[in-house]
């Protein structure tokens, strides 16, 4: 089953690059640290909220330097549209004075240093390490590469880690950075989750139509 499995997933692989030879990180960032600012505000929040958030906050603080020379109150109104923003807030101000107490300034590309940094699990360490460094440390799981990966029957699983421990065995590692993209660039476009458009689908005749 399993192999059945992989030559599906590489056949969904296959199709979606064809269809979305575009597909990249919807996350507008310039480097590292950015990217990392960007993923801690996409917690419970859209992308295209965070990056009419970010086209101001990345303008206002460059440095880690910078979220620590502002108080809190002040940096939770800059972030206030993304919610959750008390707590974002403090997160980000938390990492960035480890960032700079521990790694010299700089964003640490290894997954048990990354996972330090306070607001920082294995999604977003997983973002940074692949987006920014070109380091398949894993396979970047939200609600879109969820749903889809249930729905295409890559797995049963419920939780990000279990999801993403599926995928990291049916998916070759050189396509763990892009796979999440994928998803959800189909997810978005396609595969809706209250509507799917299946008719429009490229992989519908490979699908096992797993939706309620």
């Amino acid at each position: 089953m399993t192999s059945d499995k992989k030559k599906r997933t590489a056949e969904i692989i296959k199709r979606l690059k064809k269809e979305y030879p575009d597909a990249h990180c919807a996350l507008n960032h310039a480097n590292a640290f950015e990217l990392l600012i960007a993923t801690i505000l996409s917690a419970q929040c859209t992308d295209v909220r965070v990056n009419i958030v970010t086209a101001e906050l990345f303008r206002k603080y460059r440095r880690p330097q910078d979220y620590l020379q502002v108080s809190p109150e002040e940096l939770e109104q800059d972030i206030r549209s993304t919610g959750f923003f008390r707590n974002k807030a403090k997160n980000i101000q938390a990492a960035c004075e480890k960032i700079i107490e521990n790694f010299g300034g700089e964003i640490p590309n290894t997954m048990d240093e990354i996972l330090t940094l306070n607001g920082v699990a294995r999604k977003t360490a997983n973002v940074v390490l692949g987006n920014a460094f070109g380091i398949a440390s894993g396979v970047v799981v939200d609600t879109h590469v969820s749903r889809l990966s249930q729905r295409l029957g890559l797995t049963e699983k419920t939780t990000p880690e279990k999801i993403e421990k599926d995928l990291a065995e049916l998916v070759p590692k050189k396509d763990w950075i892009i796979f999440p993209h994928l998803l959800i660039w189909h997810g978005r476009r396609i595969c809706q989750a209250r509507k799917p458009k299946c008719a429009e689908c490229v992989l519908e005749n490979i699908c096992p139509k797993l939706y309620k």
